[in-house]
């Protein structure tokens, strides 16, 4: 259904960064060219978006256009793609994807750096594209899907059956990982990040996520540039693409503060993504630790998981508070739309000065919150608590507690029973305190700033925010958007910018595309894909507790005592899991050699 284009990706010596526009120039040429398979829809917009990606440094940026380039009737032709910044030096290894702005599904590629390597890349695609190395900027002659050179210098049409033979068939992308990669049908959107989250989000893809799955990753930019550039559509948009396909992963995100709108120079103060995710989403996000055996706990009792699930809509987030500076009457009153006697409500009359509050929330969202809790809790296979203080507030908390109990009664107790599980609700105050003494294995389920801080509280008493995951859980059961728990890693961001090396934890972020990827693979009953995923955190947890891990977890262990010997730095330690993750899955014979 899509034409075939060739792409032209061009490599540089390791020079300085330079304009698109100079680029032309003699001294610029490329040092080694390899054509690679992309594809377009069958009538290309006025320009599509290459992307490259280097391994440790950031996004670079490229841009075609397809009008220029010759194509048939059906739009296949190729495309010519100039960077606005070269590769720095030292860099091994390079990810070239090509994507559409309409998002259809990116074609991705690996390039290593050196001559003899690239050389094999080019071989590997000659089956397509022929082979051919091109020098300076000129655009490669057209190909067929069958890798013939045809005399004229317009493309020919490539018919539907050869353009998924090539594309499929000749495992051009297989050849270049290494790898028989494992086929993923559906699609999952993809959402890139800020800061050193971003730097890990590449490494990931590139080393564990790529080189083993043939995937259509649906991408969305959600860097706060590109959300102020968009006006934050970028990032509904994504929400609405989580909603058709089913599955999200997604990076972690700047939520602009004053000094960031500054240090941006942005148009406003946009609000953070996940609160946009989550309130176009309407779910429930459940945070997890990941337990591992040599990293101390401080409730040393809690061996089994802790899951908080946060019901994240409304209460104090959504609420209306202001001060009081003179004596007075604070009264709240309901009009209702059908014009019927409105309900007023004297909450206090103030002798002086003080504050006022008023919050809400609505039985349509407590209800998507209940079934997302009890359908997690069953996938889980752990009882589900509850915890409000409707002692207090009566009717607010109350109200979470009937609805949970109707809802249980009805539609989860028997399927409860039949997996040897519960439902309870308890106090908050007696929550916290049996949670304290018991040994885990539970789902908590909070109400809004219950979660928010429990949540951070369960995440030090397992050790580290870094060893937390985070799904966004809908009330139908088939809809998620899985994060890490931590932030964009600002401070070791910063001394990257300096060409310093860090030792950034990104466990919790490989976790996000296991717990993506496992639900892609439950929806489609794709088992190879399950078993991926299985492994992958298999190596994550065997390559940490056999003491290669970063400096965050050595620091947890060794305390007072931690040398430099004690943890890897970002780079090593993404190396050190990418080998154990390939001798799993080459062991457990869920991939070979392509």
């Amino acid at each position: 259904m899509y034409p075939l284009l060739c792409v032209f990706f061009a490599f540089f010596s390791p020079v300085h960064a330079r304009s698109a526009s100079q680029f032309s120039g003699s001294r610029c040429r490329p040092s080694a060219a390899i054509l690679v398979p992309a594809v377009l829809p069958r009538e290309p917009t006025n320009s599509c978006s290459g992307f490259l990606r280097q391994s440790y440094k950031d996004l670079l940026r490229c841009t075609v256009s397809p009008a220029s380039a010759p194509r048939s009737g059906d739009g296949t032709g190729h495309l010519h793609i100039p960077c606005s910044r070269t590769p720095y030096p030292g860099n091994s290894h390079y990810l070239a994807t090509v994507t559409h702005p309409e998002t259809v599904p990116e074609t991705h590629i690996f390039v290593r750096r050196g001559l003899s390597l690239v050389s094999r890349a080019k071989s590997y695609l000659s089956p397509l594209c022929g082979g051919q190395q091109v020098d300076g900027f000129g655009r490669p002659p057209p190909v067929t899907a069958s890798g013939v050179q045809p005399s004229s210098a317009s493309c020919k049409t490539v018919k539907k059956e050869e353009r998924s033979n090539a594309l499929s068939q000749t495992g051009i992308m297989n050849k270049m990982s290494g790898f028989q990669r494992i086929k993923v049908d559906q699609p999952v959107v993809e959402m890139d990040g800020d800061e050193m989250a971003r730097v890990i989000w590449a490494m990931i893809k590139e080393k564990l996520i790529l080189p083993y799955l043939d995937i259509p990753l649906m991408y969305y930019d959600l860097s706060i540039q590109h959300r102020d550039k968009t006006d934050d559509q970028v990032t509904i948009d994504a929400a609405l693409a989580i909603k058709r396909h089913g599955v999200g992963v997604k990076c972690a995100t700047i939520t602009p503060d004053e000094q960031r709108v500054k240090e941006f120079n942005l148009k406003k103060m946009w609000k953070s993504p996940n609160a946009t995710i989550r309130n176009t989403l309407d779910g429930t996000i459940f945070r997890a630790p990941i337990l591992m055996k040599n990293v101390p706990r401080l409730v040393p009792s809690w061996t089994k998981p802790i899951i908080i699930g946060r019901h994240a809509h409304a209460d104090q987030y959504k609420a209306l508070d202001f001060t009081v500076d003179k004596p007075g009457r604070f009264v709240m009153s309901f009009i209702p739309a059908d014009k019927s006697n409105p309900e007023v409500h004297e909450v206090y009359e103030f002798k002086g000065g003080g504050v006022a509050l008023g919050m809400y929330n609505t039985d349509a969202s407590i209800k998507g919150f209940a079934h997302s809790c009890f359908q997690y809790a069953l996938d889980q296979k752990m009882p589900l608590y509850l915890s409000t203080k409707n002692t207090v507030l009566k009717k607010y908390d109350g109200r979470f507690k009937d609805i949970f109990q109707t809802i249980y009664e009805k539609e989860y107790k028997q399927k409860f029973e039949e997996a040897g599980l519960w439902y309870e609700h308890r106090l908050i105050d007696d929550m916290v305190a049996q949670a304290i003494k018991s040994s885990g294995g539970f789902v908590w389920a909070c109400k809004n700033y219950d979660g928010d801080v429990q949540s951070d509280v369960v995440a030090q008493g397992y050790g580290s925010l870094g060893l937390m995951t985070s799904v966004l859980v809908c009330p139908d059961g088939k809809t998620i958007e899985a994060e890490a728990a931590h932030g964009t890693v600002t401070r070791h961001y910063r001394q990257y910018q300096k060409g310093i090396k860090t030792s950034t934890n990104p466990i919790a972020s490989i976790y996000a595309w296991t717990r993506s990827l496992g639900h892609r693979a439950k929806l489609d009953n794709n088992q190879k894909l399950k078993e991926f995923v299985e492994a992958l955190e298999d190596a994550c947890v065997e390559t940490v507790e056999a003491g290669f891990m970063t400096k965050d977890l050595a620091l947890a262990i060794k305390g007072d005592k931690l040398t430099d010997r004690d943890y890897l730095c970002t780079e090593d330690f993404m190396d050190k899991l990418a080998r154990v993750a390939e001798r799993k899955l080459l062991e457990r014979q869920i991939i070979s050699k392509a």
